[in-house]
C-alpha cells in the first residue's frame, strides 16, 4: 500500500464516553481498528507511539511494522467488550504457573530454579498477600483458593490496555506472576525474560542452540519488552 497521508500526530479527544481519550489522526483524519471501531487510547503517549507508526512510514507503508497500532486494536476490539472472558483465559497461567514446577531437589536444574524463580514469586507473594503452592515434578497440583481470587481481583482491576498486554507476556513465559510483575512500573524486563526461559536457557548450555533458535528467542524477547511498553504507555 502507498502512503496516502503527509502528517500522523496525536491529538486529544473528548466526543463522548466512548470516544474519551487520545488519538492518532493521518492528516487530521482519526484512524478505526481493524473491528472499524474508533482507535482512542487513554493516554497522550500511546497516542503518541501510535503516531510515531504512522510517520516512520516511507512511500510504501510495511504494516508488518504497526506493532502498537495491532496491541492496541485488540485491547479495544477483542479486550474490552469480552474483559471476563479473556480473565478466565489468564487464570490457567497461574494455577499451571511456570515457576511453581520445580525440578527434583537433588537435581542441578533446582538449584538455579530456585535461584532466579524463588525471588520472583516470593516478591509477588508479599506484594499480594498470598501463597503459591511449590511443585517438584510435573504432576499437577492446585493453587490455593484464596491466592486464585486474589489474582482474579488483580486482573479485575487492570485495563484493557494491561490486560491485552498480560494476554501476550502470560503466553510469552508461560507465567501470570511474570506477567503482573512485568507491567508494574520500574519492572525489570530482562531479569524477568531471563527468569521466563531458564529452562531453555538451561537446554542451550547442555545442548547449544541454531541460528534460527536464537533469532526465534530474539523476536519473543521483543515482543515480551512490547507488551510491557503498551502497558506502560497506557498508564
Amino acid at each position: 500500500m502507498k502512503r496516502f497521508y503527509k502528517e500522523a500526530t496525536a491529538e486529544q479527544t473528548e466526543n463522548g464516553p466512548e470516544d474519551s481519550g487520545w488519538r492518532a489522526v493521518l492528516d487530521g483524519r482519526p484512524i478505526r481498528t481493524a473491528g472499524g471501531r474508533p482507535q482512542v487510547v487513554p493516554t497522550q503517549a500511546l497516542a503518541q507511539a501510535l503516531a510515531a507508526e504512522w510517520a516512520r512510514q516511507g512511500e510504501e507503508i510495511d504494516t508488518a511494522t504497526f506493532h502498537y497500532r495491532d496491541l492496541a486494536d485488540f485491547a479495544i476490539d477483542a479486550v474490552a467488550p469480552a474483559r471476563g472472558t479473556v480473565i478466565a483465559e489468564l487464570l490457567p497461567y497461574a494455577e499451571t504457573d511456570t515457576l511453581c514446577y520445580r525440578a527434583d531437589p537433588d537435581e542441578a536444574l533446582y538449584k538455579r530454579q530456585m535461584e532466579m524463580w524463588e525471588p520472583v514469586l516470593s516478591s509477588a507473594e508479599a506484594r499480594l498477600g498470598v501463597t503459591f503452592t511449590r511443585i517438584s515434578g510435573i504432576i499437577h497440583k492446585p493453587q490455593p483458593g484464596p491466592t486464585l481470587a486474589c489474582l482474579r481481583s488483580e486482573l479485575d482491576a487492570c485495563s484493557d490496555f494491561e490486560l491485552a498486554a498480560l494476554k501476550m507476556l502470560s503466553s510469552l513465559s508461560a507465567s501470570l506472576v511474570i506477567a503482573l510483575e512485568a507491567i508494574r512500573p520500574g519492572a525489570d524486563a530482562e531479569a524477568l525474560w531471563k527468569a521466563a526461559e531458564l529452562e531453555a536457557d538451561w537446554q542451550v548450555e547442555l545442548w547449544g542452540e541454531d541460528w534460527e533458535a536464537t533469532e526465534r528467542r530474539a523476536a519473543r524477547f521483543e515482543a515480551f519488552r512490547l507488551a510491557i511498553a503498551l502497558a506502560t504507555l497506557s498508564r
